[in-house]
Parts: C-alpha cells; structure tokens; sequence
C-alpha cells in the first residue's frame, strides 16, 4: 500500500490498492481534475500533482490533472464548470468564484478572521451549510477547505504604515477584499494570479495581495519593493467535485476518498501554517529564511492601529453590504452566517 511523504507528512491514501467489490475489479472511472495556478508551485507540485497521480495509480481511477492557468481556466469560472460537470474535481479559489454564490465568500470575509487559528475555526462551523449550498445551487461535492494563509501585500513606494496606501492601486481578487481595499484609501483592481507579476512590473498595480510563500513563489519581490505584513484575509480555497461523478462512486469508494481527501486538506493547512513566516523572512532579506527565495524587500512595521482599522471597516463596510447582497439570494444567509462564521468570530450580522 503507498504511501506518500510531502514536507514530511505521511498522506498514506491507500489509493493503489485497487479495491475489488463482489470479487471482481471495479469498472475505471475518468477523473478530469484542475487544479490551481501553477505559480503556486509548493501546493501544486508538491501536494496536489502527487495527490492526483496517487489517485491516478488505483485501478478504479484514471485522472488527467492540469493547473488551471495550464489549459486556460478562469478561476471566476469554476462554480459553473463544476456544475456543468465540464471537469470532475476542481480546486476553487472561493472567493474568486463567489459571484455566482455570495454565501460561499461568508467563509473568509476581508477583515473578520484576526488569526488562521480563528479561520480555521470559522471554517469548521460552517462547513456542513456550505457543502448542503454547494450541493443544492452547484451539483457539486465539498471536498476539501483550506486557506493559502495569511493575504498580505506586496507593494511599491515608499510605505511606512497603513495611512500610505492611500490612492494606490491595489490587486485584490474578492468582492469584500475590493471593500477593505477602498475603506484603506487605496483604489482596487481584480486580477487572477496569474496576472499579477506584469501588472505590478508595468504599474497597472502599485501593491498585490496574496500569501508571503504563493507571492515568493510566484517571483512577486522582483517587481516590488516593499512588504506590508497586514493580513486582510486568509484566501479560503475548495477543492469540489461534481455531484453526479461523486454518486457513481460505491459507499465504499465514497469512503475511501473522503479520507484520501481530508489528508489532502490537511497537508494544504499545515502549508498554511509553517510556511508562510519563512516567505516573510526571505522576501525580506532576513537570515532565518530557509524554504524560499531571498530578496531584499523593506519589511514595513505596522502597529495595533493598523489591525483595529481593518476590524473597523470590516465591520462597518464589508459586512453590512455583504450580506445584503447575499441575502438578496439566499434568504436565510444571515442567520447561517451568525450561527456559524460570525459565532466563532464574535460578530452578528443584525
């Protein structure tokens, strides 16, 4: 039975092992599996390509996995994509997607969570409501969900604290993110990952958001010059899988890749959590770095203010005209969002 080790975790999916029902083989299933941006190279490369090819090796399954940004996928896509069943398992970048489901983005609202611990939290309460919403709207299957990790921004000019965001354009790439984004002065501009690089070395960006390691990784440092620890969000993630491939699965079948699954998720959080201060650390020329690329980027000191200005228009701005455009679709958003995310959060949409 293989098991296989990333980062020194044990997946051991039992995925080979080619389970037999009444005796005989099961019939091979195709799964066309997409993946996230390439750029984002420790959880593509390192977690999900083994994963996938894991998953390729058992004899009920036959997988085809490719980054999205390989064969041309738009992240804002994938709700419909899934639904439509044009691909079997997708990697969802939620907020991305949330235009098609505001519900889903209550998950990892710009301001709310104050630590991944907390988020991790947030994520646990709600993640049956979510899975009955995204069956019920998307014919889909949760799967999986995680975080990149802390969104903090990579930036150019001279920045010494928040109030210096003002008036620059600022890469986001969830609507309640843009509201953040505005609240702090700075003018928003939505952009996939995998346009980021050349809008910020081109100026069509002054700062871009993201995770220290998927910033680092994507080469962020080279076309910035300044970082700006202030985490606005944690960039919750999904991977889903098409309702009516997931049903012609045995219990059995089911069962085994639920828990294949849940290591997957569980890998994608631990990436959450070790890697992201040794990103900081070498985008910014300390000598602790280790896992990354070293550049030589200013680190911006911020204070506690910074934090409570973020808190202030979270809840002033983002979640009131969040949930009234999510109640707009789902009437009951409000009440599932304050027994779930908001409890664990201590906030209450009123």
């Amino acid at each position: 039975m293989p098991t296989i080790t990333i980062k020194g975790v044990a997946l051991g999916v039992s995925l080979a092992s080619g389970m037999l029902l009444g005796g005989m083989a099961q019939a091979e299933t195709m799964l066309r599996a997409v993946g996230n941006f390439s750029g984002n190279k420790l959880h593509v490369e390192e977690v999900e390509r083994p994963f996938f090819n894991e998953l390729d090796a058992r004899d009920d399954l036959a997988v085809i996995y490719n980054p999205m940004d390989a064969i041309g996928v738009e992240a804002a896509d994938a709700l419909r994509l899934i639904r439509s069943g044009a691909f079997d398992v997708m990697s969802v970048q939620i907020g991305m997607a949330s235009r098609d489901e505001p519900f889903f983005e209550g998950i990892d609202l710009a301001g709310v969570s104050q630590s991944l611990d907390a988020q991790r939290e947030a994520v646990d309460a709600v993640r049956e409501k979510f899975d009955e919403r995204l069956q019920e709207r998307f014919n889909a299957k949760l799967m999986t969900l995680w975080p990149f990790g802390p969104q903090m921004m990579f930036c150019n000019g001279d920045i010494d604290g928040v109030d210096d965001l003002a008036g620059k354009k600022v890469r986001v790439f969830t609507p309640s993110m843009s509201r953040l984004v505005e609240g702090l002065g700075a003018t928003p501009v939505t952009l996939q990952f995998s346009e980021v690089y050349l809008a910020l070395q081109r100026g069509v960006a002054d700062c871009g958001v993201t995770a220290p390691s998927a910033g680092n990784n994507g080469k962020w440092p080279e076309v910035t010059d300044t970082f700006v620890p202030l985490p606005l969000s944690y960039s919750v993630q999904g991977h889903f899988m098409n309702l009516d491939t997931w049903n012609r699965f045995d219990e059995a079948q089911q069962q085994e890749l639920t828990e294949a699954f849940a290591r997957l998720e569980e890998q994608m959080w631990g990436l959450a959590y070790d890697v992201n201060d040794d990103a900081i650390a070498c985008s910014t020329g300390q000598e602790s770095c280790t896992q990354h690329e070293a550049y030589d980027m200013t680190l911006v000191e911020l204070d506690g203010e910074s934090r409570e200005l973020v808190e202030r228009i979270a809840s002033e701005s983002v979640l009131p005209v969040w949930a009234e455009t999510c109640s707009d679709q789902y009437a009951d958003c409000a009440r599932v969002w304050n027994e779930t995310v908001g409890e664990s959060a201590g906030l209450s949409i009123q």
